[in-house]
């Protein structure tokens, strides 16, 4: 049987709109806005629909203010000429993103111990103190709770205590993992391997084909977990800021 194509980049944007959405989608010329109210970048951005000029910059801006949001562009391929104006307008490029796909059977296989990790929805106070630790508080698990259809917190378990969380949520039938830490004094231990395979068993339960997530280029121990779970890259995106 020949093997499925990967999904697609577009497809991957499409996911994270799906499962980490903005309180709010605001359309304003060639742009979408997103209302991040707090949740930071990936719900705070502003994407190109369409052509832009320097003029329909400006109103970007002026949107973003209105909702009391510092300006922040998300450039996507096909985004060069956006890029490049806004690079003249003295933004400077943040946090490269890349995105890594690979097939949910894959990646839950083998799947990891009984008590390694499990699937929990809602949080308990335990995952909502771990991401607190790590930055991801109130105004990202309100992120959470809005994305619609399956989704759940992975809670990880290492020496006999709790050692990381992670959220996952479907959109149509790729599943996207966000918000993925382990406590420090629990790394290089296997908790992550272990959470991200009890995730995409329980994204294969929910009928997903696909396991999904974004990693900043930096950060090269996570994309070296990622490419060993089988996961391959599939695109690119990065923000432009004043």
């Amino acid at each position: 049987m020949t093997p499925q194509p990967l999904p697609t980049i577009a497809a991957i944007y499409a996911t994270v709109d799906a499962t980490w959405p903005p309180a709010a989608f605001h359309n304003a010329g060639p742009w979408t806005l997103r209302e991040g109210q707090g949740g930071g970048q990936r719900v705070s951005a502003a994407t190109a629909i369409g052509p832009v000029t320097d003029a329909d910059i400006a109103q970007a801006e002026a949107a973003m203010a209105a909702l009391g949001q510092n300006p922040l562009f998300m450039i996507r391929d096909g985004d060069e000429a956006l890029d490049a104006a806004l690079a003249a307008r003295g933004y400077a490029i943040k946090d490269p993103v890349v995105a890594y796909v690979g097939r949910c059977a894959d990646i839950a296989d083998p799947a990891p111990p009984g008590m390694a990790a499990f699937a929990i929805w809602p949080p308990l106070q335990i995952m909502a103190d771990i991401w607190a630790e790590a930055g991801i508080g109130p105004a990202r698990l309100a992120v959470m709770h809005r994305a619609g259809g399956a989704k759940t917190g992975v809670l990880g378990r290492q020496n006999d205590r709790p050692s990381g969380v992670a959220f996952v949520a479907i959109h149509e039938k790729m599943a996207m993992l966000h918000a993925l830490e382990v406590i420090p004094a629990q790394r290089r231990q296997g908790s992550a391997n272990n959470i991200l395979r009890r995730s995409a068993n329980w994204a294969q339960d929910q009928g997903a084909m696909w396991f999904s997530l974004v990693v900043t280029t930096a950060n090269a121990p996570a994309r070296n977990l990622y490419a060993s779970l089988g996961m391959q890259a599939v695109g690119n995106y990065h923000y432009r800021v004043k």
